[in-house]
């Protein structure tokens, strides 16, 4: 019913990622999680994000770290911004988000929280080792599945999907499975009352 493509190297994702579980929880609908590459989404079809970074617009970058500010407050968050290393190379745990499947939750939010809250670069094998280790995971095969062929393909294939079905940016939220597409951790309420909508006509 909900499909959350995703990049934990985006704050506001970190954000959508936490918001959307209660949400869907409550109205008793499954999220399919899809890890993504959010580097890949803008070299195909979002190069401004890259512009904005080597010329930003100084009233506007003041405005989003106050606005992500305001929303870490309200949903209990701890996120610096910008970390020591940004933006940061995050394919080995979208990868490693690819191999767990639905049941990377506590991966991702291990990853989230090293590199967001604690400062640390998750592109290191010894970052991606304690965050495997935080979410009771082996290390040992994590390291080894996200060498595979057939994982880093996965990655390629959600990547390249979302942008087929026009995502441009984390998190992109798709309800019902088709087209209805959401960008941003602040669409829940309009999120809410689509699911309702797909609930509604499937009674």
């Amino acid at each position: 019913m909900i499909e959350f493509f995703f990049d934990c190297s985006s704050p506001w994702t970190w954000l959508g990622f936490e918001s959307i579980q209660p949400l869907a929880a409550e109205l008793g609908v499954p999220i399919a999680w899809r890890p993504i590459l959010i580097g890949g989404v803008f070299n195909a079809v979002n190069g401004s994000v890259y512009e904005q970074r080597v010329n930003p617009v100084a009233a506007k970058a003041r405005y989003m770290k106050k606005d992500l500010a305001d929303w870490a407050r309200l949903q209990g968050l701890s996120i610096r911004f910008p970390p020591s290393v940004f933006p940061v190379n995050s394919v080995k745990a979208m990868r490693a988000c690819c191999w767990l499947g639905n049941d990377c939750v506590a991966f991702a939010r291990a990853a989230f929280h090293a590199y967001w809250s604690d400062d640390r670069d998750i592109s290191q094998d010894a970052e991606l080792a304690a965050c495997a280790t935080a979410a009771g995971i082996d290390p040992a095969a994590l390291f080894g599945a996200i060498a595979r062929d057939d994982i880093k393909a996965c990655l390629r294939a959600n990547t390249d999907e979302l942008i087929a079905r026009g995502g441009f940016g984390s998190p992109t939220i798709f309800v019902g499975g088709g087209d209805d597409i959401y960008f941003g951790n602040d669409r829940m309420p309009v999120i809410r009352a689509a699911v309702e909508r797909a609930l509604a006509d499937r009674s």
